[in-house]
């Protein structure tokens, strides 16, 4: 989700305003470069991460019991670094500490206090190479995509996850996101599974960190196996959050993938004539679509996700406005009808035309 530090970024951020409620002024100590730190703060396990990211923060940490993450503004005061830590309230960006720290070799040392001054306690760091972590997940390009390039969230995911439903299903601990598995299913298509739920997990954490007090309930996913056959399996993922803004939102989102190497399954594998085109003609004709929405439908851009249920090709809308979000139905296409477009020569053709 994010790319790799550079290592300007730190300095190039530290001309943000001044510390406000922090003291010092703009820009950062000379010392400081970009990198992940771990370590106590009072006592708690807290992972510190320096440098500029894609999304443009500049510094940010958790705490490991939570895995939501603090937004830190720096500033310098001499030769310590002070970072302003920051949330997000309905009411705007409200500051809810402060950290001083100090280069000790290596490491960093310093303290953190509330606003008020009332309240110190220690802070001791140390730098964390989190390319050299081992994985304590089944191994998936996901997770290992995180490992070098998103180590905070890496460091939040990679730990123990739940089974339930025996195996069906598994549950991430710190975001409580559940996502299917397929019990005998290839470790292939299990990864897939897997780094699916990755996916989920770290904008459950992301939507948590957008909005003081947000829970569980901020970002919410409902993933199910909609059908399994001896070389397909497909799925349907309806998500819907609230981080902050004018409204919740929500989106769709339709898998088909290989069950044995899990790589996703164009239509066009299956259907070789079924384009975008001819498929948004075919959800319209069957849609039954009023005219509001039938005109909001054909009048804006919009796309269609598809996954396959015993019933058929199930097609979806995606990308409509928010205030034509009621239009976006799910509609069935029989596979019998869909026959003739199909390739019998194509690998999946008798998962779905057995005779």
């Amino acid at each position: 989700m994010r790319g790799v530090m550079a290592t300007v970024g730190l300095a190039l951020l530290g001309t943000a305003a001044a510390q406000g409620g922090c003291g010092g002024e703009a820009g950062s100590p000379s010392w400081v470069k970009p990198g992940v730190f771990r370590g106590t703060l009072g006592g708690q396990a807290v992972v510190l991460e320096l440098g500029l990211r894609d999304d443009g923060e500049a510094a940010r940490y958790f705490y490991e019991r939570f895995g939501v993450n603090i937004r830190l503004k720096p500033g310098r005061v001499g030769t310590a670094l002070v970072l302003r830590e920051e949330v997000w309230t309905l009411a705007g960006i409200k500051v809810t500490g402060c950290l001083r720290l100090e280069r000790a070799g290596a490491s960093l040392r310093g303290s953190w206090s509330s606003p008020d001054g009332r309240t110190t306690l220690p802070v001791s760091l140390a730098p964390l190479d989190v390319t050299r972590l081992p994985l304590n997940l089944p191994d998936s390009p996901g997770l290992r995509r995180l490992r070098d390039a998103a180590p905070l969230t890496f460091l939040k995911l990679n730990r123990a996850w739940a089974q339930e439903a025996g195996g069906a299903r598994v549950r991430e601990p710190l975001s409580g996101v559940r996502y299917p598995r397929v019990p005998g299913g290839s470790a292939a298509l299990n990864a897939a599974l897997q780094d699916r739920q990755l996916e989920h997990a770290a904008n459950a954490l992301d939507c948590r960190a957008g909005l003081e007090g947000a829970g569980e309930d901020a970002y919410q996913v409902e993933a199910q196996v909609t059908l399994l056959r001896s070389r397909l399996v497909s799925l349907f993922e309806q998500a819907g959050y609230f981080c902050g803004g004018a409204h919740p939102d929500h989106f769709d989102v339709g898998l088909i993938l290989d069950r044995a190497t899990g790589r996703p399954v164009p239509l066009t594998a299956i259907w070789p004539g079924l384009t975008p085109a001819r498929l948004a003609a075919l959800y319209l004709a069957r849609s039954g679509a009023d005219a509001e929405c039938r005109e909001g439908l054909t009048g804006s851009p919009w796309g269609l996700t598809a996954h396959l249920t015993p019933q058929g090709l199930a097609l979806t809308p995606t990308g409509l406005p928010h205030v034509a979000s009621a239009c976006a139905k799910t509609v069935t296409l029989p596979f019998a009808p869909l026959r003739a477009q199909a390739d019998p020569r194509g690998l999946y053709f008798r998962d779905l035309y057995p005779r």
